[in-house]
């Protein structure tokens, strides 16, 4: 006999903030986030100081999840080319997806606009890392400029996601060879 688990009042709040908040933004009100977790609002203010802590919790608990569907595993044996190649062609699958909104991080910052607000701080260093990751692989691939790959990289990921989470383009056919000759001109091998 299995008995089934039920998720704690946290883990409900967190995952009804993760949900309502990528599909509907960062003004989502604390009725719906309660209603969604099944919670009374004393509940989420025993738990989280605030709906922006609740937020910034909900994000960094899943970055691990989005880091690990992204990047490839430390020692794949693959080339710093094919690394960062692997990144752009995720992002691409994840895309496809009818529910797909785009990257929730950069929503979040672009929402928000207070570089303060703890969930801003959160979507930040998410970003930074995959900027740090690229920066990594292009200096293990030669580019004499690893910063400024790093930094296009960054703007092709981030514009690619928004446009893609918008409905306005599908990334299909378009992503991965912007990102080759990126990669190209940079000299990666």
């Amino acid at each position: 006999m299995t008995t089934e688990v039920k998720p704690s009042t946290r883990e409900r709040l967190l995952e009804a903030a993760a949900t309502l908040t990528y599909r509907n933004g960062v003004g989502i009100g604390v009725e719906a986030l309660c209603k969604a977790a099944g919670v009374s609002k004393r509940s989420l203010y025993q738990l989280f100081e605030s709906k922006d802590e609740l937020l910034a919790a909900s994000l960094e608990e899943r970055a691990s999840a989005y880091v690990a569907t992204l990047l490839p595993a430390a020692d794949d044996g693959r080339s710093p080319r094919a690394r960062i190649l692997h990144v752009f062609e995720q992002m691409e699958s994840q895309a496809g997806a009818p529910e797909f909104r785009g990257c929730r991080y950069l929503a979040v910052q672009i929402e928000l606009k207070d570089q303060s607000h703890p969930a801003s701080r959160v979507a930040h260093q998410v970003k930074a890392n995959l900027t740090a990751f690229f920066r990594a692989e292009a200096e293990q691939g030669g580019v004499s400029d690893p910063d400024l790959l790093a930094r296009q990289l960054s703007l092709v990921f981030d514009g690619a996601s928004a446009r893609a989470g918008v409905q306005a383009d599908t990334l299909a056919g378009l992503v991965a060879p912007t990102v080759a000759t990126l990669l190209d001109t940079a000299g990666m091998r």
